[in-house]
């Protein structure tokens, strides 16, 4: 699969150019990483890479792409359900049975450090937890491209850390990562950043 940016212009009203002439392109298996100070369009590229927005001048290209996952900047969850509940929905919503889901996704959080809190509610995870279930849970999802908005902006060093940890092994041959952030130590562990700061 591969997603191709080309010649990216964008504007809003009254605006300036937040940016333009960007190009790059990415395959299964990377995890990118959008930087750039506040204001140049970090967020605004993610909506034009998941098609919501169209650019001004250019084109964003899918191959191979069919679903698009998003984790947003603030983790939004079901508070009474549990942490093993949010990953094993998408789970059965892809048609497995209700034993094979719980497996794979008592799987995923294993692979997110998050199997002691498998069976806590969503409310009663700290930041960096309910961070790292909404990563897990939008891989259990199994899309083609995920897009990942400031995932450390609302937390503190300690659970920025373990947030950073966990998403340097997100991206896998199936699945494209782009993450929007201004946090350095974020954009450290993408093997590719794009920084719109100097565009």
């Amino acid at each position: 699969m591969r997603l191709t940016a080309l010649g990216l212009v964008h504007s809003f009203p009254g605006t300036g150019t937040l940016f333009a002439g960007l190009d790059f392109v990415a395959v299964g298996g990377d995890l990118v990483a959008l930087t750039g100070p506040s204001g140049s369009g970090k967020s605004t590229l993610l909506s034009l890479l998941a098609r919501w927005e169209t650019p001004k001048r250019g084109e964003v290209v899918w191959d191979g792409i069919a679903r698009v996952g998003w984790v947003f900047q603030n983790p939004h969850g079901s508070g009474r359900r549990t942490a093993l509940d949010h990953v094993v929905l998408p789970l059965l919503g892809r048609g497995l049975s209700r034993r094979d889901a719980d497996s794979a996704a008592r799987g995923i959080l294993d692979r997110f450090d998050l199997v002691s809190v498998a069976s806590r509610p969503f409310s009663a995870l700290s930041g960096g937890e309910a961070q790292r279930l909404m990563l897990a849970r939008a891989l259990a999802k199994a899309p083609d491209l995920l897009l990942v908005d400031e995932p450390t902006a609302q937390l503190d060093r300690t659970a920025a850390g373990t947030v950073n940890a966990v998403l340097a092994n997100t991206a896998t041959p199936e699945t494209i990562v782009v993450v929007a952030t201004h946090d350095s130590q974020t954009a450290a562990v993408c093997p590719t950043v794009v920084d719109l700061g100097r565009r």
